[in-house]
Parts: C-alpha cells; structure tokens; sequence
C-alpha cells in the first residue's frame, strides 16, 4: 500500500535548550495575530454567519495554538525555565480569553446572528455559534461594568492560583529514610535501584515508582505509615492557603455570572446538568456499592488481625498491603509474581500494537521530532485501510525532577482538516524496569485519551477538535481502553517473562477475580473524593482538613488518618473542580459501551472501527449522549455498570 499524501506538517518543536525563547517568540506572535482578529471582527462586524464562524475559528486555532504547547511544557519540560515561560504564556492567554469574553461589542456581533441561516448547509457552523453566544453570556458579558471589572480580575486570579496550585504540587516530593531491614517485602529489583546512603537509611520518596509498591508490599507497617502521611500531607501548608482562596473565587465569579452555586455553573455545559444532580449520583453510588464495601473492608479487617489482633479499624496506610495480602492468600494472585511479566519496554510496544490493531491504527518512529528530554519517544499515528497520517504522539513516561507528578494526557496542538496534524502528549510517572500491572491500566487508560485526541482531530472546527465532548464523558473511552488491559489473550500479546513465557492465561483470570475485590470499597472512596470536590465548592468550609475529615468518613469505607492534609495534593480540585463525580459517570457508560464488544474476539474490526468512527472521530461534534445513542443503538442505560458491581 502506498502512503497517502503527508498533509499538515508537524509542529516544529523548538531544541530544548531554546524553548523558553521558543514559547516567548511564540507567544508574542500569536496574541498580536489573535488581537488583530479580535479587531477586524468588531471593526467588519460579518452578518454572514458562515463567514463569523469561519473567522471566530481562526481566532480560537490562534489562541489553542499558543496555550496548548506552553501548558504541556509547563507541566512536563525539564527546564525551570521553560516551565516558567509556559505559565506565563498560558497567564497571558487566559488574560486575553477573559477579555475576549467579557467584550460587549464582539458579544453583540455574534448575538446578532442567527444560526438557523447556516444550519442546513453548515450545522457545525451553527452548532459553533449557538456555543459561542452562550459562552459570552457564562462569562457575564451582560453585567455591568463593575461586575465585569470584577470578573476580569477574578478570572486572571483563578489561572495563577491554579499554576501555583500545581507546581506545588510538582515540586513537592517528599520521603522517609528508613533502615534497610525496612525494605523487607519488596521486590529485589526495587531494593536494588535504593542503594543505602552514607548515614546507612535508604530515602523512599512519595513520587510513584517508590510509593506504590511500598504501599503495597513493605512489611514494616511503621513505615508504610510515615510514607501515607508524608504522601498525604504533600504542598500542604501551602496549598491550603491557595485552595480557599481558589474555591472562594469560583463562588464569587459564580454569583456574579447568575447562577446559585459553582457547581450549578460548572455543570450547566455536562451531561449531568446541575449541581443538585451531582450530589444526588454521589449518594447514588455510594448506596450502591455500600453492601460489598462493607464486604471488602471486612475481609480486610480479618486478615489485619491476623498481624494485629487488637485492631479494630483499618486505614489506607493498611489497606493497600492487606489487599495484596488477600489476592495473594485467598485468589492465589501474587503481585510480586505478576509484575516479572511486565517489562516496561515490552508494555510499551505492546500499547501500540493492541490499540493499532483494534483502532487501525499505525505507529511509525518520527526520527525527525525535536524531543525535550531523552526518556520521549515520538510516533507519527497513520490510518492503516489509507496510510493518511492522522497526528503525531509523544511518550514522556518516566519520572524526573520538576515533572507533573500523576498521569495525563496533554495537547500540543488540535487538529483541523487540511491546516495542522492533531498532536499529543502521554505523561506518565512509571519505572523503567519491571512495573505493576496496575501501571500496565494507567497506562491504557490515559493512552484513550491520547488515541481520541487524534482520531478526533480531522474536522473543520477547532471548538470540537480532539477531546472536546462534555467534561463528564471524557474519560469514558479511557476507562473502556482498560477492558484490553485486563484479557488473556491480548495481556499475552505481550506480558512475557525474562525467559520469554507469556503470563499464563489462568493467572490473570485470578487477576481479574482478585481486582474485583476490592471495586466496592474503590468505589466508595471515589464518592469520597466525588464528595470533597463538590461540597467544597458548593459551601463555604472554613477549615478544609476538618471538612475533608467529615466527608471521608461518610462516604469512604476507610477512616481518616490523622495528621494528613489530602486536598492539598488533590490536583483534580483545580482542574476538574467540582466535577470529580465524573469518573465515575463515565465508568457507568463505558461498561455499556463495553457491551457492544464481543469479549470472545476483542479485536473484531467490524465493531471496533465503528467505535473509532462512531464516537471517537466526530470529537465535540455531537452530543456526548448522541455519539453513544449511535453506537449502541439506543440510549445509554446503568444496566451494565449495575451488573459488574454486582458481581
């Protein structure tokens, strides 16, 4: 097959050494070009409604085009710098936005036209516009000018709490030294990569690749503990100080804008629809999932007084090593066993070819990407049935100072049809050597998101480019990329050990029995998080430690550990705000997405590329409801979310 014509270039990424002045240059030339497409349009004021959305669309590719690089490299770029330059710019955008959004005469322009004129020989012309005025009227165009003036200086506080939010929680790495004999229960490949400083302690840090598995397999429980509180207590004090203030301002410009409450606000553009809605989910689910919660953390218990017969409760400093302890004893599913079949270089390359396969995807090496740091790996993402490069990723997987701690999926620029190739970014905090299998899921998980960015990517709006479907369905292709991390026959695709045998198939069907246990318990910490990231924006809470003490002990199955100060580090607080329900919105639609797939043949291209083209490809071009509607063929139902809970 001969390749397709190459379309849009990639971005021409700067050396690392001149990115700062990369995103400076940048910067500089992009907000004068947004600024003079800003003025032509109230000076021309179109009554063409196609010609207002073609050119508002510039506008915004001008703007996404500035914010979405400098964002990804101050979240990821080695150089403090560069990261630096990267919040500014996106400070300088945001700026710009908040003006852009608060001018009355550009308001008036588009409030002027009437989408229906458009909507038969362009809908998504007329599906931009209708968004457009109503992003005008959310950001409070209609007050007057002092509530303006307010909202103005309320937006801009917002973006620079939100970076400081962050960064703090970036730079923030905290550790325990513990002797060595602590390190009894940890895999050897672990304890090797520790050597013994010169004071004769090891330093076990609160970053991944160390906390999880000495959350899950270090005997000591002295020492579990010391690293759930350091873990657990990480840009705290700082970011307490930060949170108030952030949720103190979300509640103002909420007020100010015409709605009750931030949750009410932020909702109003989700499936979910309002705030009220939320709580009502998260008791919901919390109700659900009480009965074997109870279960699990009673197993959990038992096997807790087996060590310590004077325990009464047990606590997530406890709950991750008991865990493994029942899969390993009751489900015969040893971690340390099943993590010798994932080499993090062959989980790699088996990513890529499992998700080219079922999406048709191929990945070819992209020896001409300009990389920042020498652990990214670039790939140019081809349509196998035609060859047309559809976008180019980045691999930024391993952890490194002044890196985002957590793992998510970045844009380094949209696509649009025929004018710029969707490009993307993976970052992660996984090891080098042999990793968890829950790794393994992290990793499929955030890679949906990544694959629909791109396949998303082709269309003529950049407003619905890429992941651009209501906030509370955006994880859904993610969640349903997990269901391929948890298979035979595709995990012994590429799951071999040093010897080349592959994870034999009866062992991760005790792996799938022994995850199950414990999704009753997850689940209710989920509302627990769900709960804290809603009714901290939808109250006034003087005291956030206390208030996150309250809300754990009524929706997690867990108590609270004392001395801990877990919002501080809760990053979805500022992104997601109060929309953490969310994940667990879309785990209800993608098991029913789910269950269109044939589990026998998880590769079937009849309905995986109807997947691909159905719901991934349109990006914001429907409704999220809609793009579902039209895979299944009826509307989405909890029928399957309810069944797998009950199992």
């Amino acid at each position: 097959m001969t390749d397709a014509p190459a379309g849009p270039a990639p971005l021409n990424l700067p050396a690392p050494e001149g990115a700062a002045d990369w995103l400076a240059e940048r910067t500089t030339t992009l907000l004068a070009q947004a600024r003079e497409g800003i003025a032509a349009l109230k000076r021309d004021r179109p009554t063409d409604p196609a010609e207002a959305a073609a050119r508002w669309n510039d506008l915004e590719l001008t703007l996404t085009n500035l914010a979405a690089p400098a964002h990804t490299m101050s979240e990821l770029h080695p150089d403090e710098a560069t990261r630096a330059r990267g919040d500014d710019a996106v400070q300088e955008v945001e700026r710009l936005r908040t003006e852009l959004s608060l001018d009355r005469d550009l308001f008036e322009v588009f409030s002027a036209l009437d989408p229906a004129a458009v909507a038969a020989t362009d809908p998504l012309a007329a599906r931009l516009l209708v968004r457009v005025v109503r992003d005008f009227r959310r950001s409070g165009v209609d007050g007057d000018e002092a509530s303006r003036a307010r909202v103005t200086e309320i937006s801009e506080r917002m973006v620079q709490l939100s970076q400081e939010f962050g960064k703090n929680i970036r730079d923030d790495v905290r550790s325990i030294r513990v002797t060595p004999d602590r390190l009894a229960g940890l895999p050897q490949d672990w304890i090797d990569a520790h050597p013994v400083g010169d004071d004769g302690l090891v330093e076990v840090t609160t970053d991944y690749p160390d906390y999880v598995p000495f959350m899950m397999f270090a005997d000591d429980a002295e020492s579990r503990r010391r690293l759930s509180i350091a873990y657990l207590s990480r840009a705290w004090p700082d970011n307490d100080a930060l949170l108030q203030e952030l949720l103190g301002l979300r509640r103002e410009f909420a007020a100010l804008v015409g709605y009750a409450s931030w949750p009410d606000y932020d909702t109003e553009v989700k499936m979910i629809g309002s705030g009220s809605a939320v709580a009502e989910f998260i008791d919901q689910i919390a109700e659900a999932s009480a009965e074997s919660g109870k279960r699990d953390v009673a197993l959990l218990l038992e096997r807790l007084q087996q060590d310590r017969p004077e325990a009464t409760t047990i606590d997530r400093a406890d709950a991750g090593y008991y865990t493994e302890k029942i899969r390993k004893e009751r489900f015969d599913v040893d971690a340390q066993d099943v993590r010798r079949y994932f080499d993090f270089t062959r989980v790699r390359d088996g990513l890529l070819e499992v998700t080219g396969r079922l999406l048709g995807l191929d990945y070819r090496p992209a020896p001409d990407a300009v990389l920042w740091h020498e652990d990214v790996d670039a790939y140019d993402v081809h349509l196998t049935e035609n060859g047309e490069r559809v976008g180019r990723i980045y691999l930024d997987l391993h952890p490194r100072e002044g890196k985002y701690k957590h793992a998510a999926q970045f844009d380094l620029q949209p696509g649009v049809a025929g004018r710029q190739l969707a490009e993307g970014v993976l970052g992660c905090n996984v090891g080098t050597g042999l990793i968890e299998h829950d790794d393994v899921v992290t990793l499929f998980h955030e890679f949906g998101h990544l694959v629909h960015h791109v396949l998303a990517g082709r269309g003529q709006y950049v407003r619905f480019s890429g992941v651009a479907t209501e906030w509370d369905f955006v994880e859904a292709p993610s969640q349903l990329l997990e269901e391929w991390a948890w298979d035979a026959d595709v995990l012994r695709s590429f799951a071999t050990d040093a010897e080349g045998n592959p994870i034999p198939a009866e062992l991760v069907a005790r792996m799938r029995t022994a995850n199950d246990f414990g999704k009753g318990s997850d689940a209710r910490t989920q509302m627990f998080y769900a709960a804290l990231s809603y009714y901290l924006h939808a109250e006034q809470t003087p005291d956030i430690t206390a208030r996150t003490k309250e809300l754990q002990e009524a929706y997690s199955l867990f108590p609270f550990i004392d001395g801990t100060h877990m919002a501080a580090s809760f990053g979805h607080l500022d992104g997601y705000s109060s929309g953490y329900y969310t994940y667990m919105w879309s785990l209800v639609i993608a098991k029913d997405l789910f269950s269109a797939f044939d589990r026998s043949n998880m590769f079937d291209p009849e309905v995986a590329h109807r997947y691909r083209d159905v719901v991934l490809a349109p990006g914001g071009q429907k409704d999220a409801a809609e793009l579902v509607a039209d895979f299944l063929g009826r509307p989405y139902s909890v029928d399957a979310f309810a069944a797998w809970l009950a199992e």
